[in-house]
């Protein structure tokens, strides 16, 4: 059984502290990744609108996923703070490994490893790993999620 109010309130804040760190990796200069920015150049080529634009997108999203999380605390009927961890482990190399690879065939204004920019695909492609974006680009994505979910687990009741 899901509990909606306590998947709403922990889902939301878990994905303010994976997008806050996710901020200060780049801030820190640990990363040239900026995932609100990203996002948000789907929708518009403004670059101060992409940042709010992409951080909805990307709250949104976080709540999404963590009602995905919920759903596997559910199944296993426990949750916890390890627990969590370990989903958000898994889903940090899904989107090193996938969702960076397949951004820019997705992506209007984003250049492919196979393909250079032009003057309407200007972002740099991600690359496997997200390397492109740095060498601690995977660190910092693994580490955010694994906080993620480390948080959800933790907090969210069964």
């Amino acid at each position: 059984m899901i509990h909606w109010s306590n998947w709403l309130l922990w889902g939301f804040l878990s994905t303010l502290v994976l997008t806050t760190v996710e901020a200060a990796s780049q801030g820190l200069g640990l990363t040239r990744m900026n995932l609100p920015y990203m996002l948000g150049t789907v929708f518009t080529p403004d670059r101060d609108k992409a940042k709010l634009y992409g951080f909805v997108v990307h709250v949104v999203n976080g709540w999404v996923f963590s009602l995905v999380y919920v759903l596997i605390f559910a199944s296993m009927h426990e949750a916890g703070w390890w627990r969590g961890a370990v989903i958000g482990v898994v889903h940090g190399f899904f989107v090193l490994s996938t969702v960076g690879t397949l951004m820019p065939g997705i992506h209007p204004r984003m250049a492919s490893e196979q393909h250079g920019p032009t003057a309407s695909r200007e972002l740099e492609p991600p690359g496997f790993m997200l390397m492109n974006y740095g060498v601690q680009t995977p660190v910092s994505v693994i580490l955010s999620h694994a906080l993620f979910g480390a948080l959800l687990g933790a907090f969210y009741v069964l």
